[in-house]
């Protein structure tokens, strides 16, 4: 492999206009077509094979044109202090809002709470329902922004007004302040790292190209493929952090190989032969995590995975051929590593100096932090070892106390309209009232479906911590009958959570008796269901992602306890990840640093995602950091040596790379969004675990430890596995022609 992408990295050097050509053409096609494509309109979220899922599915049967899972909204009143909402000018101030909202567009109903029994026992608090043709991630801005716009009359009258519901909903997309702080950090950081402007404009100029090649492929599919908004968002987020680092590896290595003297084509060849063997299968371990989000059975889940890993697949392609064109490009901008600027005189004069002279400044040079942690690491290697890995495993325990659940609008911040609406409803009516379940009675096969509907409402009745059970609402056919239960908890409570698994368990009962299915669905079942379909993939899914990926590295560094060593330190940072994460949002320790307001449950996708993401980016780090170790062993150095020279040459490519991931992720946290926020904090602290304790400390210590068995791998298993070359050992013929075929052993190497 590294024979192959050496000589399409110098042909890409060659030929870098037709190159740069063809992305920009690539570009400009996505852009085009994407600008031109329909709308992409409403996309569907399901569950399939959760009970919630069926219910839904069996109301859109039996209650045709009912939108059983569409979006509820709910204008919440308050009456000012010394009246009532009974009174004659506050109901007709909430008849006219209720006839304003009537008339919007995706609306099927307005509930009126005079009629309804909407109105709280002491008279304060009234509220209206609205419901939608469609569920809330998918309903049009203009429709949500009617709703929120819908009490101002009512406000102008006196009364306090709110709104809540899944109805304000909206694609979890990150804020535009955090992405451009984000990349500004990148910036600063590139050029830190790569000592010049040029340089540092090429892997954010190529990474935005990808983005925007990926993400107007997407936007053009969207409505093909019913992809939603959060697909782009994703695909956004991985393909500009991954297009960033495999960018600035390449450019990394291209400019150590100058400094040994390669003339800039060589240089080029090397750099994609060597590092761009290691994006190769860097990005195949981002693109199993991503695809891998399939397992979960989720078809938003599985859309968003696999467009992501399209975007990283782009990503790859670009470091691998625009990247060289680009060096073409700079020419002379971009200097060796490590040397200073010149004056135009010095600058002449070296101009004749050979690869030796190269070779010993080098040497003479002094040793850098990379070398000398290195070091550090091997002298100290038990001590580093068990630092590292007591330290993340004392972080992690809070994870043994996770509680996985969705958030509602009782997690928002307090300054928002939903958590009034939540407050006021809690006040009003009792704190279940914000998460009704919704019960669905099949009697198609009983003999007497009214009594059964009857039977089912009584013994629901009986059940702990429920407060209200409406009568039977059965269909036209009056084959099936739905019951909305209020409980005594709020949505996100275990004692809610129990109560659904007490229906459902008391279903049995019911299909005895009267030989009527009972079914719990409503957007608090379904979120229970949800959290317990994402809890029970986890495990299958962290068993394929981890295990093809752990062949993929035996491959790549022939070797098992390599491999092995990657994949538990990866688990070791996850879990620290976890546990920091339910410190902070679930205990709320530290929480008001970074604007937590309310504690709860952990967003149930949280370990999944986690998962997904985290292991692909640690993968990268590991992929490219021991590659270069193993270069270095291959090469002959001992296996300490290795380590330390791996140091030299990858660490501060490495930790730049991880302060630019933490940098992106660590923008979401200012927002205002409870879950993004979770998002942004946990992936940033997992790439801080892992990248700067997994990676930095806990890797060397190991291969230090391990010495040469590190690298041991059956001779069976060697012969039977390809030859990938990554280290580039096949391109150090083009160092020593006497390694070439006999046909070239008389042919001088000459460097153009």
């Amino acid at each position: 492999m590294a024979t192959f992408l050496y000589n399409l990295g110098r042909l890409a050097f060659r030929r870098r206009h037709f190159v740069a050509l063809i992305w920009v053409a690539l570009l400009t096609l996505a852009g085009v077509g994407a600008a031109s494509a329909p709308a992409a309109g409403t996309t569907s979220f399901s569950i399939p094979g959760t009970e919630a899922q069926k219910a839904f599915d069996l109301l859109e049967q039996r209650f045709p044109g009912a939108s059983a899972d569409g979006a509820t909204g709910r204008i919440v009143f308050k009456a000012p202090d010394g009246q009532k909402m009974t009174d004659a000018d506050n109901k007709a101030t909430v008849a006219r809002t209720v006839k304003e909202l009537g008339g919007g567009t995706e609306v099927v109903s307005v509930t009126d709470p005079f009629t309804t029994n909407a109105v709280s026992k002491d008279g304060s608090v009234a509220y209206t329902s609205v419901k939608y043709e469609v569920p809330g991630m998918e309903l049009a801005d203009s429709t949500r922004e009617s709703l929120e716009a819908a009490g101002d009359d009512a406000r102008a009258a006196g009364l306090t007004v709110d709104v809540g519901g899944d109805a304000l909903e909206a694609g979890a997309e990150p804020g535009a302040v955090g992405e451009i702080v984000g990349i500004a950090i990148a910036a600063v950081v590139l050029v830190i790292t790569l000592g010049s402007i040029v340089a540092a404009g090429l892997p954010l100029l190529t990474a935005i190209i990808g983005v925007g090649i990926g993400v107007s492929t997407i936007t053009v599919l969207a409505k093909a493929l019913d992809l939603g908004d959060t697909t782009s968002t994703l695909a956004l987020m991985i393909g500009l952090a991954v297009g960033i680092d495999y960018a600035l590896f390449i450019v990394s290595r291209y400019r150590n190989e100058l400094a040994e003297g390669r003339d800039r084509e060589e240089a080029a060849g090397r750099a994609t032969g060597t590092a761009g063997s290691a994006v190769v299968f860097a990005g195949l371990t981002v693109v199993i995590a991503l695809a891998g989000l399939a397992v979960v059975n989720v078809p938003m889940l599985t859309k968003m995975g696999l467009a992501a890993a399209g975007t990283v697949v782009i990503a790859v392609l670009i470091a691998l051929t625009m990247i060289p064109a680009m060096l073409g490009y700079a020419g002379r901008k971009i200097r060796p590593a490590g040397e200073k600027r010149k004056s135009s005189k010095e600058r002449t004069s070296s101009k004749g100096h050979t690869s030796s002279d190269a070779a010993t400044s080098q040497k003479q040079a002094k040793p850098n932090m990379g070398t000398r942690w290195a070091s550090f690491v091997i002298r100290r290697p038990v001590a580093v070892l068990v630092l590292g890995v007591v330290g993340l495993g004392a972080i992690a325990l809070p994870a043994t106390q996770l509680e996985l659940g969705l958030p509602d609008d009782g997690s928002q911040p307090t300054s928002t309209t939903q958590r009034r609406a939540y407050d006021t409803l809690s006040e009003g009516f009792g704190p279940g009232f914000n998460g009704p379940l919704m019960i669905v009675v099949d009697a198609k096969d009983s003999d007497d479906p009214t009594a059964a509907f009857g039977d089912v409402a009584d013994g629901i009745k009986d059940l702990k911590d429920v407060v209200t059970v409406t009568p039977p609402a059965p269909n036209k056919a009056g084959d099936t009958a739905t019951i909305t239960v209020i409980p005594n908890s709020k949505p996100s409570s275990t004692q809610t959570e129990d109560l659904v698994h007490a229906i459902r368990d008391k279903g049995s009962d019911f299909k005895a008796d009267t030989d009527a299915e009972v079914l719990v669905t409503g957007t608090t079942a379904m979120n229970i269901d949800f959290s317990q379909k994402l809890n029970d993939a986890l495990v299958p899914y962290l068993a394929l992602v981890v295990g093809l990926a752990f062949l993929l590295l035996i491959v790549v560094f022939r070797s098992i306890l390599v491999p092995l060593k990657a994949a538990l330190g990866f688990l070791l940072s996850v879990l620290a990840a976890l546990g920091a994460v339910v410190a902070v949002f679930q205990w709320g320790w530290f929480s008001g640093l970074i604007g937590v307001e309310e504690t709860g449950p952990i967003m149930s996708m949280m370990p999944i995602f986690m998962v997904g993401v985290v292991f692909g980016l640690a993968m990268d780090y590991e992929v490219f950091l021991v590659t270069r170790m193993r270069e270095a062993y291959v090469h002959g150095e001992t296996p300490s040596q290795a380590v330390v020279t791996g140091f030299r040459h990858s660490a501060r490519v490495v930790v730049a790379a991880a302060i630019i991931m933490m940098a992106v992720f660590g923008g979401f946290i200012s927002s205002g969004e409870s879950m993004i926020k979770m998002i942004g904090f946990g992936l940033a602290i997992a790439v801080f675990f892992d990248a700067f304790v997994v990676r930095m400390a806990i890797v060397p210590a190991v291969l230090a430890l391990l010495g040469k068995k590190a690298w041991w791998l059956p001779k069976w298993l060697d012969r039977a596995l390809p030859n990938v070359d990554v280290e580039g050992e096949g391109l150090r013929v083009h160092d020593d022609p006497a390694k070439g075929s006999d046909a070239d052993e008389d042919r001088e190497l000459v460097r153009v």
